[in-house]
């Protein structure tokens, strides 16, 4: 029998709840399952409700009795925040995190280079926000918990996975005993170790790094801002790089490269921590201030995928299907995007409203992700712990011409996670005017949010209006749509199809659309580079743009739904 830890996690700042398991003696027979969810991190999380938003149910299956220990993420991106957002969650993580947009690189004691993200008025979110994943966690579970379409299983693990005809057979062990549970799908959600990827024995591609790192989170009063800070080969650690960042409550994480052959183990020592915690603390000035440890950890950077998050019954997301360094926060930043899209591809299939071919979609975008951040991934990875002598040489002249010369310093810029682009995806429009366009997001891209001025409501965003289905944002000054393209639209309706038509641009609502968004200063017609005489915007559930138009009628809407939702 699975026995659980049931004592709750130290913590100096977060209170760890230890949550009752789920037992099968407690409940009805088990019927087939639509969607089971391996995992209960971030990943796992977000897609459940992302498949709830879409009307699918769905099993999550979490091992454990209680969240994750330690802060572990802790940087989430302005795209995760719009993702985040969308699951009801945004409004509890901006509460209680540390928004933030520059990041310092220090050599010598001197500042060599000063990172800044864009932020300009039409961003509802900061380029970074900073939150322990203990919080994140809580704001996900409790949103799950408040969901009729999610069942939340605290306390059971999985035992194997078998493969059978069109479903998953998955032995479940609890804390009392053992049950069977079948599913039309099962997404495998857990994590970096994932139990059920190294079963089925898949491969995964890229590279994996010498050398350890170590995480420590501390509790200390820091003069600083939220801001985060680099120092390449400090006197105390040579050769090394350490980051810092200040997190809620209090905490700062230090995080230290270690040098070669030093295990974990020797690491962690409680009097390594303390002398090397101590080493930096006197290094930026500020020696003998008092501090506690939190919490501490030790990773290596790996930088890997599998080439295929599809096989059979079984779906890979977030760890289980990537390993990414934690340079340029990429972790649970691709979790959530993975989650996103697959919680919408998988919907679309289990309703019936698309085949197979749209889940073969959703693997070969996100692979296609996952090898462009681990491209992008390396770059960083090469330069904070280089690889090879030859790479350590010229990244030894990078820190040593940065001193003096300016043209050098923006090798030090960290890459940060960013949107994948689906440019080449097979859901865009191939007979639209995506190549007419001279500005505003093009196929594939992620939306770009825009402030709406006073008319369209003091404070809102254009992504606070859309999600849940297709948006179509439909510019125009008419008193409303044409007769052919309302009919259009109500086939797509018949059909199942959930499409929200936004009429962009006249002063009173426009007749067939769902909703009249005034755009009187024609800021966002200009943010989406629309002429005078009009245009439109077809945007997936994930709201990146599949279809564009100059000239939009209902031959070429329906087409585009067609792509979209291939059979």
């Amino acid at each position: 029998m699975h026995q659980p830890s049931t004592q709750a996690r130290p913590s100096l700042y977060y209170h760890y709840q230890v949550f009752q398991p789920w037992l099968a003696s407690t409940h009805p027979a088990q019927e087939r399952k639509q969607v089971v969810i391996v995992g209960a991190g971030p990943a796992g999380m977000v897609t459940a409700l992302e498949l709830a938003r879409h009307g699918v149910a769905s099993v999550v299956l979490s091992a454990e009795l209680q969240l994750s220990q330690g802060s572990r993420a802790i940087c989430f991106t302005r795209r995760s925040m719009e993702i985040l957002q969308q699951v009801g969650v945004a409004e509890r993580m901006t509460e209680g995190g540390l928004p933030w947009r520059f990041g310092n690189s220090y050599y010598r004691g001197q500042r060599v280079f000063r990172m800044e993200a864009p932020h300009d008025e039409d961003d509802r979110f900061f380029p970074i926000l900073n939150v322990q994943q203990q919080f994140m966690e809580e704001y996900l579970h409790d949103a799950c918990v408040a969901n009729p379409l999610i069942d939340f299983r605290w306390g059971n693990k999985v035992n194997t996975v078998v493969q059978k005809v069109g479903y998953a057979e998955v032995e479940v062990d609890t804390p009392e005993d053992t049950y069977t549970l079948e599913a039309d799908w099962l997404i495998a959600a857990d994590g970096g170790r994932s139990g059920i990827r190294t079963a089925m024995n898949l491969p995964m591609e890229g590279a994996s790094y010498e050398g350890f790192f170590v995480i420590a989170d501390i509790r200390i009063d820091l003069p600083f801002p939220t801001e985060r800070r680099a120092y390449f080969d400090p006197e105390w650690n040579p050769g090394n790089t350490i980051l810092m960042h200040r997190e809620p409550q209090g905490i700062w994480r230090v995080d230290y490269q270690l040098p070669p052959g030093e295990t974990p183990e020797e690491a962690l020592r409680p009097e390594s921590l303390t002398a090397r915690i101590n080493a930096q603390l006197a290094m930026i000035g500020h020696a003998g201030l008092p501090w506690e440890m939190d919490w501490s950890s030790v990773y290596s950077a790996r930088t890997l995928t599998l080439s295929d998050f599809v096989h059979g019954s079984v779906i890979f997301t977030g760890d289980a299907a990537h390993l990414l360094p934690i340079f340029g926060v990429r972790g649970a930043n691709t979790a959530f995007q993975d989650a996103q899209s697959l919680g919408w591809h998988l919907a679309y299939v289990v309703k019936g409203l698309a085949g197979q071919a749209l889940l073969r979609n959703h693997s070969t975008e996100r692979v296609g992700a996952a090898r462009e951040i681990i491209e992008e991934a390396g770059k960083s990875t090469r330069f904070m712990a280089p690889p090879s002598p030859g790479f350590r040489l010229l990244r030894d002249a990078v820190l040593s011409l940065s001193l003096t010369q300016d043209f050098v310093r923006p090798l030090y810029h960290w890459r940060t996670s960013r949107p994948h682009e689906y440019t080449h995806s097979v859901l865009n429009s191939t007979d639209d005017d995506n190549v007419l366009f001279k500005a505003g997001p093009a196929n594939g891209a992620p939306p770009q949010n825009v402030r709406l001025g006073v008319n369209g409501g003091e404070g809102e965003f254009l992504l606070d209006h859309l999600g849940g289905g297709f948006d179509l944002l439909y510019f125009t000054d008419a008193p409303a749509l044409p007769e052919a393209l309302h009919n259009a639209i109500q086939t797509a309706h018949e059909k199942g199809i959930p499409l929200k038509v936004i009429a962009v641009g006249a002063a009173c609502a426009v007749t067939g659309a769902d909703k009249t968004l005034p755009d009187t200063e024609g800021h966002l017609r200009q943010r989406y580079g629309v002429p005078a005489n009009g245009a439109a915007y077809l945007l997936r559930p994930d709201q990146h743009i599949c279809a564009r138009w100059l000239t939009l009628d209902a031959t070429r809407l329906l087409a585009a739904l067609h792509t979209a939702l291939p059979q």
